[in-house]
């Protein structure tokens, strides 16, 4: 298992970040009247993040988001996906009848287990899903030891 160096300022920022889209979820409800759910809310791209034997996945649920409005940041041992889902202005805002989907830029961050090399990461984007492979550092892989027997 790999030893990480604790920060705690990290703790703390992950926690602001909760607490912020906490806040603005609650207060985007009590600002004016909900008329059917014609109000926008924030949204945040669900992710799952799995570790392999030569790597770490991270997959990103992106649907109706460009490939342009997608940036993606290893530093580290901490990983940024940031991004815009730009609303379609096909329909007047007056002829809708109900908004569920939401809209606007997102911001994720996520601590990483291990060290891995920034050189090498490959992101691919198909049907809606963000994939980022990061491969682990060569410090990071686990090592198998043999006994020998005498």
């Amino acid at each position: 298992m790999a030893i990480i160096r604790w920060d705690p300022f990290r703790d703390v920022m992950t926690l602001q970040e909760r607490m912020n889209h906490l806040f603005d979820h609650a207060l985007s409800r009590t600002r004016g009247d909900d008329k059917e759910g014609l109000t926008a809310s924030m949204w945040s791209p669900s992710v799952d993040i799995f570790e392999t034997p030569d790597s770490i996945v991270m997959k990103a649920e992106l649907p109706g988001v460009s490939r342009d409005n997608i940036d993606i940041q290893v530093q580290d041992n901490t990983l940024t996906l940031k991004g815009e889902r730009k609303s379609e202005h096909e329909v007047k805002e007056e002829n809708y009848l109900r908004v569920e989907r939401s809209y606007g830029a997102f911001q994720r961050t996520f601590n990483l287990p291990t060290g891995v090399q920034q050189g090498k990461i490959r992101a691919v984007f198909k049907d809606g899903v963000l994939e980022v492979t990061m491969p682990k550092a060569e410090e990071a892989k686990p090592t198998q030891v043999k006994i020998d027997v005498t």
